[in-house]
Order: structure tokens, then C-alpha cells, then sequence
């Protein structure tokens, strides 16, 4: 055996051990995200209202904080009313772009919309924060998961580089 193979060799099982140690502790260190599912800005009313009663339906939201005397009530502003349903779903659901799009009404984001007495849990509060792609439950005609199941992949690739760009130093 050469010199040249053995490090070679060598490389590759401390990169092997060192990218597996890393998936261990949750897919490379990365710190972990607050993120909230919101009504999009640009929504139409008629498609938020539609999504919002389906998401307080059969969707079975909390809606509770949202209703007359709720410190989340707010008959005048549809998209935070909307906001608040479509967060609570996402966190009872498993936080995901699928869990989040509500015929495409909503968005993840990873500022806090909170404001006032209105407290949004966040991600964080669902769990350990891990934004995993997973599929969302019958929607009733809304289909939140009409979003791609591409998140799964980015995931993965993003664990994959930050492997790599964990190891590289260590082996060199």
C-alpha cells in the first residue's frame, strides 16, 4: 500500500466519521429557527377567508384566540386573523412548507409576527424546531401541501454541505 492511498483512504473514513457524528446532533449544527406560517400580503380576501374557514374547520385549528374577546381578535384585519389559524395549523402539523400554504395564501417566515397581546408560538414551541418537509393531512379542498416536497432535499444538500465545510479544516 502507498502513502498516497492510505491518506486517501485515511480522508475519507475521519470525513465518513465526522459527517455522521454531525448528522447525530441534528444535520450538521446548524442553530435552529423560529418560524411562523403567515398570511401572505398580497392574498386575495375571498381566498383567505376560504382558507381560514377551512382551517378553523375541518382543518381544527385553535381559533379560539381569534374570536370576538380573543386577545388575537381583530374583525377588521383579515390577513393577522388568517395569520394566527394558519400558525396553529403548521405547528399541529408538523412545520413544514406543505403544512404552510393554504391554496397558496401563506408563507414561512422566520420573523415573529406577534404583536400586541397576540402571541404566535413559534416552531421552536411545536417541538425541536426541525423544518422537515412532512405531509400535510387532508385538507378538505384547500391542500395545504400544494407547496413542492422539495424542502426533504434541501434539507439533506444543506446537511451535506455543512458536513463539508465542518470537515475540510479538521482533515487538512
Amino acid at each position: 500500500m502507498d502513502c498516497g492511498s492510505f491518506a486517501v483512504d485515511l480522508l475519507f473514513a475521519l470525513f465518513s466519521l465526522i459527517c455522521a457524528a454531525a448528522a447525530a446532533q441534528g444535520g450538521g449544527g446548524g442553530a435552529a429557527r423560529e418560524l411562523w406560517c403567515v398570511a401572505k400580503n398580497n392574498a386575495e380576501d375571498a381566498a383567505l377567508q376560504s382558507a381560514l374557514d377551512w382551517t378553523c374547520g375541518p382543518g381544527g385549528a385553535d381559533c379560539g384566540p381569534i374570536q370576538n374577546g380573543g386577545p388575537c381578535y381583530d374583525a377588521s384585519d383579515l390577513q393577522k386573523t388568517a395569520s394566527f389559524a394558519f400558525n396553529d395549523y403548521f405547528l399541529k402539523r408538523g412545520p413544514s412548507e406543505e403544512t404552510c400554504n393554504f391554496a397558496n395564501t401563506a408563507a414561512v417566515i422566520d420573523l415573529n409576527p406577534s404583536h400586541g397581546s397576540c402571541k404566535f408560538p413559534s416552531s421552536l414551541t411545536a417541538g425541536n424546531g426541525n423544518f422537515s418537509g412532512a405531509a400535510a393531512a387532508d385538507s378538505g379542498g384547500v391542500d395545504p401541501s400544494s407547496a413542492s416536497s422539495i424542502t426533504h432535499h434541501v434539507v439533506a444538500l444543506r446537511s451535506l454541505v455543512n458536513c463539508m465545510l465542518f470537515a475540510v479544516p479538521l482533515v487538512l
